[in-house]
């Protein structure tokens, strides 16, 4: 078997950079926050990434404020097409689904979400996003080092499953393998794919006299042997799960098909990650942006009903991020370039629906850009301490104010 064919990447997320900063080790050990309302062990956060910076501008609409319609003369959502939160904001038209949701509670919106001094490369502002840390290099993702602190089942392939081809940075931890799953039928190493190839693989992984000494072989043969059995496991949990929705037939609407099914299985996975864009729209936006924002609304809306269904919509809290949102003015092609700040989503698990923070300022733009009102990281740490019941230290580097959006 040639070694170049062995593809690591899409089935774990074992890191083998060994230099995990002092500061993120320091709270391991540490036990859960105490009195925090029943059911924190059964709970499971979905991370729905919106890949390419999403226009929050024209998601959660300012249309109280004139100077959005100034500077968006063709692209600002008309005032009579918003669906209205407020006199002062709303919801873009093809969010419709998601607007139900809201107007029944189920829906939180965190206005304004950023860092300072905000990059606007997609590389460099997705990994900040990814591993919460803004202001240096991380070598493990944000929720990664949850799975770490959290002391979960060693033996349990499946306490956090990306729903993606390739392992996002949030979910690379020191210690828990995290397989990404891009459809039941496909998931597996590369080489498992061809029977000659599998053995020739598990033989050479397996081997004692290999020519070389390298620390990382059992750790290879390891990651090989998750996989394998991840494979051949998870078909066989999940089969019995049947979806009480209708999902639309998009890549969305698959992808969250296959995270309802895996809760619904109770495997004890704890997190899931999805991913949905691109939302670059740099050129006639509308277009993109009002097909992928309808596809998350419809597709969201179909996996709370299955949820519920089964009596696993309180236990499953959904979060969005984008990388960044976009300039406020539009651009000559009928697009926006890159900016800063957007909303949130925070969706289902019982939560507090409403607006959070102050939709950013139109009046008092840096450089064309508006300024975030909330450190995203204060969203995170609302996840872990008021969802997942564990201490922010080790996992966020800083202390950070939660949202009230939860108990």
């Amino acid at each position: 078997m040639n070694r170049n064919r062995f593809l690591l990447g899409a089935v774990s997320g074992l890191t083998l950079a060994a230099n995990f900063d002092g500061f993120f080790a320091k709270a391991l050990a540490a036990p859960a926050l105490p009195n925090l309302p029943g059911g924190a062990a059964d709970r499971v956060l979905l991370v729905i990434n919106l890949q390419g910076g999403n226009d929050g501008l024209n998601t959660v609409v300012p249309h109280g404020t004139p100077e959005y319609y100034s500077y968006r003369p063709t692209l600002g959502v008309a005032p009579n097409d918003v669906l209205r939160i407020d006199e002062r904001v709303g919801l873009n038209p093809a969010l419709a689904a998601l607007k139900a949701m809201y107007d029944k509670g189920q829906v939180a919106i965190v206005q304004g979400a950023g860092y300072p001094n905000a990059d606007h490369s997609h590389f460099r502002s997705t990994e900040i996003w990814q591993t919460a840390v803004p202001d240096k290099y991380a070598t493990t993702g944000w929720l990664g080092r949850y799975l770490d602190a959290a002391n979960l089942p060693s033996n349990n392939l499946f306490n956090a499953v990306a729903v993606s081809p390739v392992l996002p940075e949030a979910l690379i931890a020191e210690r828990v393998d995290v397989p990404a799953i891009d459809a039941l039928r496909g998931y597996g190493l590369t080489s498992d794919r061809n029977k000659g190839e599998r053995g020739a693989f598990a033989a050479f992984a397996s081997d004692t006299r290999a020519p070389f000494s390298s620390p990382y072989l059992p750790l290879v043969a390891t990651i090989e042997d998750h996989a394998e059995r991840g494979a051949a496991e998870l078909p066989k949990l999940v089969a019995g799960y049947t979806p009480s929705a209708a999902y639309p037939a998009t890549p969305l609407g698959r992808s969250l098909a296959l995270a309802a099914q895996i809760i619904g299985s109770r495997l004890g996975t704890r997190v899931l990650y999805v991913q949905h864009g691109s939302f670059d729209t740099h050129v006639s936006q509308k277009a993109t942006q009002d097909r992928l924002l309808k596809e998350l609304s419809e597709a969201v809306a179909a996996f709370y009903v299955d949820l519920a269904a089964h009596g696993n919509d309180k236990r499953t809290l959904t979060m969005t991020f984008s990388e960044f949102g976009r300039r406020v003015a539009e651009n000559a092609n009928r697009g926006t370039d890159h900016g800063e700040a957007a909303p949130m989503f925070m969706i289902g698990g019982g939560l507090r629906g409403g607006l959070y923070g102050e939709h950013p300022s139109l009046a008092n733009l840096d450089n064309g850009d508006v300024t975030y009102t909330v450190d995203f990281r204060s969203v995170y740490a609302t996840v872990i301490e008021k969802w997942f019941g564990r201490p922010t230290s080790g996992v966020i580097a800083g202390s950070f104010p939660t949202v009230p959006l939860l108990g």
